[in-house]
């Protein structure tokens, strides 16, 4: 976890950025339960902090409490994670189309490109690991330059926990390649100024991603 002598911060700050850390690097997993005392001996924390983080956490879709009883990192459904990426294709392609539309500015094209570098790469090789970096970064990036904080906020709060589910599920092979060649010519089309095609790209890229998951094993997901 984050390293307690880092830049000062609130304590409740410090407890939330290192168990989103944990979760999201995969260190903990969908379904692990969380233990009170074990995280404020790990992190040299009092309980209250963990407890908050612990509400902060699970607005964020990360992890989920069961009254009286545990807190646990999020497992999702079937049925969550079709809805998830449901919402989530209107949302990316709205600030696809957003974010196309503001190629003309100087500043916004080379911070976009800059951001989406290792699409424009020779992606052949890729490791799972580098496409999850490289997944959430472009995804980011679109949201980023989209020039509406409210739908970047959005977006944001989406990603979390498909950012978790990916980690556990990592494409690989054929689809990551796929995938990778997708995010190119979204690009491509944002880069160009093409905001119609920008948006119809982004929202068949995630239909055919939520399709990819459909056909996960049935103990992929939560019952």
């Amino acid at each position: 976890m984050t390293n307690p002598s880092a830049p000062p911060r609130s304590t409740l700050e410090y407890v939330v950025d290192s168990l989103r850390q944990a979760i999201l690097s995969g260190r903990f997993v969908p379904g692990q339960r969380l233990v009170e005392a074990d995280l404020t001996r790990e992190l040299g924390v009092s309980r209250g902090p963990v407890r908050e983080s612990f509400r902060r956490l699970s607005a964020e879709g990360l992890v989920e409490s069961i009254p009286n009883q545990t807190t646990m990192v999020r497992r999702y459904s079937h049925t969550e994670i079709r809805e998830l990426f449901e919402v989530r294709a209107e949302l990316e392609a709205l600030a696809a189309r957003r974010a196309a539309g503001r190629m003309n500015e100087a500043c916004v094209r080379e911070r976009f490109l800059q951001a989406t570098q290792a699409i424009w790469e020779d992606h052949h090789a890729m490791s799972p690991a580098a496409y999850f970096e490289e997944n959430r970064r472009f995804h980011q990036a679109i949201a980023d330059e989209c020039g509406n904080a409210q739908l970047t906020d959005f977006i944001g709060r989406l990603q979390l926990p498909m950012l978790m589910f990916q980690l556990g599920n990592a494409i690989h092979g054929e689809a990551l390649q796929e995938s990778v060649s997708e995010h190119r010519l979204i690009a491509q089309a944002i880069v160009s100024g093409d905001a119609d095609k920008s948006a119809q790209l982004m929202r068949e890229h995630l239909r055919r991603a939520s399709d990819f998951v459909a056909r996960m094993p049935a103990d992929t997901f939560r019952p």
